[in-house]
């Protein structure tokens, strides 16, 4: 009877492991036994890649123990854009108390935690230096393994913290600085299938939404970039109105430009300026018109090199044909309209979609416990001793897995694209 008893013990806990990609073989029989009749490994994950201090606990059983983040948004909103010398200056002032904030929200100790995660790369040198300092000396006075952390890896993994999403399966990632997509193998290994070649969509959101004057507009006047064109965009009559021709259909790829798309915008506003004599802080008359047609261009765009993705991925019989999955995440993940499509298109090329918690989509410090959680359950980049802590250095750039853009190319896939707009609108 004790034998059965033992026995299922170790068959939930194989499948738990299994769940987040991890098997059996891999490992042996005490570690099962170690995960079934340990207590739950709780890690501190801090991030400071970019304009936000956070700082996340999280054990490995995917529950948040404690958050906090302190935003610098309304800082640079001033300036138009992230100033790396005020952005590192905020960090410094603000990474002790938001660690502190954490540990008291989760009514822990740093005793209590069993290791240090912490964002490394990629980002801005000046930001990811503070937290990488920080991470360090936490690991050193409480004599914790230290976790380096892929800024992009993690975005990719926040949706298995509810350990609904199994490996593999293709990922999104849509932000202020970034647009890829990757598939995901396994919790260290990345194979990227396209990324932007020129700006990101959160920053043309961002400097369209500056052109435009949303600013000026009362009901707008605090929301970030993506999310005042998105409400801008919700109160349209006629979004057909600025016509946008889809771009790269002629490229082979999963890559995406969202620079065209912004000049033509650009142009529209220009010309709606001149055409209703628009001065000083005056806002063009069609303006959430204006806003519905460029974010409809936009979600297209993503939505047919995303289409590609998937259906390089069913030629190769990458996936599994009953789980395959699309997990989107990053910053724009937020947008609904984006998110409606990304589902319209995962339904009709018979892919689950997955959208990573709206809250956890921008950048913060659990996403970066979770992976930690997920390398230490791994035993991936789990570092113990304090010399080679000491060595660890910020990367500005780092790129996600390995390149597969050229194999997809070579595939020379061409699509019949879903109709969104059809069924978006």
């Amino acid at each position: 009877m004790i034998y059965n008893i033992r026995a299922l013990f170790y068959y939930y806990a194989y499948k738990h492991l299994k769940n987040r990609g991890i098997y059996l073989y891999k490992y042996n029989v005490k570690v099962v036994q170690n995960f079934v009749h340990s207590k739950p490994t709780i890690v501190l994950g801090i991030e400071s890649s970019c304009d936000d201090t956070g700082c996340g606990i999280v054990d490995s059983n995917g529950i948040i123990l404690g958050e906090s983040i302190s935003s610098q948004y309304y800082t640079h909103l001033n300036f138009g854009g992230i100033i790396p010398t005020i952005a590192r200056s905020l960090h410094v002032h603000n990474i002790t108390r938001t660690c502190e904030d954490a540990l008291r929200a989760a009514n822990l100790k740093l005793k209590d935690i069993d290791a240090i995660a912490t964002t490394v790369k990629p980002g801005l040198p000046m930001s990811l230096e503070v937290g990488t300092k920080f991470g360090k000396y936490l690991a050193k006075i409480g004599q914790k393994p230290f976790i380096p952390i892929h800024h992009m890896e993690a975005h990719a993994l926040t949706a298995r913290i509810k350990g609904e999403v199994e490996f593999p399966y293709l990922v999104l990632l849509v932000s202020g600085g970034h647009c890829l997509l990757a598939i995901v193998e396994s919790v260290n290994k990345f194979y990227l299938l396209g990324t932007s070649i020129n700006s990101a969509p959160g920053q043309v959101f961002d400097k369209i939404a500056r052109k435009l004057k949303l600013r000026n507009i009362p009901e707008l006047s605090t929301l970030n970039g993506g999310s005042a064109v998105e409400t801008a965009a919700s109160k349209a009559v006629n979004v057909d109105q600025f016509p946008f021709l889809p771009g790269m259909t002629k490229y082979r790829n999963c890559n995406f430009s969202f620079d065209g798309l912004m000049s033509i915008c650009n142009c529209y506003i220009e010309s709606e300026e001149r055409k209703h004599n628009i001065i000083a802080d005056m806002v063009i008359p069609d303006v959430y018109n204006l806003c519905a047609s460029f974010q409809l261009a936009v979600v297209t765009h993503i939505c047919q090199r995303t289409q590609r993705a998937m259906e390089f991925i069913n030629a190769q019989s990458l996936f599994p044909a009953n789980n395959r999955t699309l997990v989107v995440s990053g910053g724009v993940a937020c947008n609904n309209v984006l998110a409606k499509a990304l589902n319209i298109l995962s339904t009709e090329l018979g892919y689950s979609f997955v959208r990573t918690p709206p809250k956890l989509c921008t950048d913060n410090g659990i996403m970066i416990a979770w992976n930690g959680i997920e390398k230490w359950i791994a035993n991936i980049d789990v570092i113990k001793d304090p010399n080679e802590i000491e060595k660890i250095e910020v990367e500005n750039k780092a790129p996600l897995g390995e390149n597969w853009i050229e194999k997809v190319e070579a595939e020379h896939i061409k699509c019949k694209w879903i109709k969104i707009k059809e069924k978006l609108l």
